[in-house]
């Protein structure tokens, strides 16, 4: 089986983040999924490995830049490969590509969107914290 091509990346540069499958009812009456919905998927994507580096909570403060490649379709495999790309007092920018396995071939893999997120780390009332280490 055909792994998508950014696995060829040495360990720990990116991983694995979210693996879902992209369903009708996240899709346009055209068979489109909506742009929000792979949002969803790169900000759930990214929290993950921003939650890592602050051994805790996080919350997204900007959407850096979010770029849509190609469209996504019902019945594509969605994965999202995620790294943190820098690390401040309280905050974690963190980059992700998003892939898609069309027609339930895994040797059919498509490159459909990157995007740049920032997250804070925050403590129990969701107030700034600084990351460990700092």
């Amino acid at each position: 089986m055909s792994k998508p091509p950014i696995e060829e990346h040495k360990p720990g540069e990116r991983q694995l983040a979210i693996r879902v499958l992209a369903m009708p009812a996240d899709a346009n009456a055209f068979g489109d999924i909506f742009g929000g919905w792979l949002m969803s998927q790169v900000d759930i994507a990214g929290s993950t490995v921003a939650c890592e580096i602050a051994q805790g909570r996080v919350v997204t403060v900007a959407v850096n830049n979010f770029e849509f490649i190609k469209p996504v379709l019902v019945g594509d495999l969605v994965s999202c490969y995620s790294e943190v790309t820098k690390v401040g007092r309280t905050s974690i920018r963190v980059d992700t590509e998003v892939f898609v396995e069309r027609e339930q071939d895994p040797t059919s893999v498509h490159r459909v969107a990157e995007a740049t997120v920032t997250y804070v780390a925050v403590d129990n009332k969701g107030k700034p914290k600084k990351l460990p280490g700092n």
